[in-house]
């Protein structure tokens, strides 16, 4: 049997099978219709209420919740030097040098309000915070990359999170720069990033905790 005629059967049964279902299309066209209007209803609500990051959120974090997007640590021949050529503004309006960091482990992560990945990783980003946030050889530097600093941290207290956030003060050196956010980075005392993550990441596992520790003794 050629191309042709396979072609024809196949849309001559098509046709019957269509045809079968008029009848039941009918009887569900009003149903069908509702259910329609009740989607379009829910997404435009999400949508005209600005919280789909947050949605899209919270899907992710489900993800988070299956332990296969954690962060592990680089091999020792692909850590590289990190840059302390930085300077950050809380929303206090203090400057902070990084160089005055130096000899100290740094847990730095870029995010933003808007970025669905970030607002799902956060929740697990503070009760690392929670975990080893008062260790005084551990800094953490949250980089805002929201427009606005008053955003930033209407968003951080609304969700009762306790770390400390900023906002670039000066340019952002090349070896943080991957076009990503969220990017996370952990540097060791001896000045090398140990840790270089594009995208979420569950940072309060287990093993990652040993490793911030570990590094900071």
């Amino acid at each position: 049997m050629t191309f042709h005629q396979n072609r024809m059967n196949f849309l001559t049964l098509l046709s019957v099978l269509l045809s079968m279902n008029d009848k039941k299309k009918t009887r569900r066209k009003k149903r069908d219709l509702i259910e329609l209007g009740v989607i379009l209803v829910i997404f435009a609500t999400i949508y005209l209420t600005g919280s789909q990051v947050e949605v899209f959120g919270k899907v992710q974090q489900a993800v988070l919740t299956t332990g296969i997007m954690n962060a592990g640590e680089l091999d020792e021949d692909e850590q590289t030097e990190a840059s302390y050529d930085l300077k950050l503004i809380d929303p206090d309006g203090r400057l902070v040098d990084v160089q005055e960091l130096k000899g100290k482990t740094i847990f730095m992560n870029i995010w933003a309000t808007w970025c669905a990945p970030c607002v799902a990783e956060m929740p697990n980003i503070n009760k690392l915070y929670g975990n080893v946030g008062d260790n005084p050889k551990i800094e953490f530097l949250m980089i805002s990359e929201d427009r606005s600093m008053e955003k930033a941290k209407a968003w951080v207290d609304r969700k009762g999170f306790d770390f400390p956030i900023y906002k670039l003060a000066s340019r952002l050196p090349d070896v943080y720069e991957t076009g990503v956010v969220p990017s996370t980075f952990l540097i060791s005392p001896q000045g090398k990033i140990v840790v270089r993550k594009t995208g979420m990441a569950n940072y309060n596992a287990k093993r990652f905790r040993k490793l911030i520790t570990r590094i900071s003794e």
